[in-house]
């Protein structure tokens, strides 16, 4: 479930190493990989990929519907259409609170 986690081991600076032959490491101790993290990792995310998108009139929303006459018998009933075609995404939006990556190996509170 969730399925927001990358799936690939080592793509992360902050990914595990996976070896557990280390004399220091203690069983309750987690710790960072330090020979394959690069110097200025961070846990923290700053951006994300925007759910919105834009029509041709600059419009920002995530869907657009159009509204359709349809005549069924001699009467009129208005139906909504969604609109899937000419929309441009928002793109990479800059987040107001740094938020900690799903993937970051360390338990930061423990109750």
């Amino acid at each position: 479930m969730g399925g927001s986690g990358s799936k690939s081991k080592g793509f992360w600076p902050f990914s595990g190493s996976g070896s557990t032959d280390d004399p220091t490491k203690d069983g309750n101790e987690q710790s960072l990989a330090r020979g394959r993290s690069f110097p200025g990792a961070t846990p923290f995310v700053f951006t994300r990929r925007s759910s919105m998108y834009f029509d041709e009139d600059g419009d920002l929303a995530h869907e657009f519907y159009e509204e359709t006459i349809v005549t069924k018998n001699g009467r009129k009933k208005a139906k909504l259409k969604r609109i899937q075609k000419n929309l441009t995404p928002q793109g990479i939006i800059k987040l107001d609170h740094p938020c900690i990556h799903v993937d970051f190996p360390v338990v930061l509170c423990e109750a």
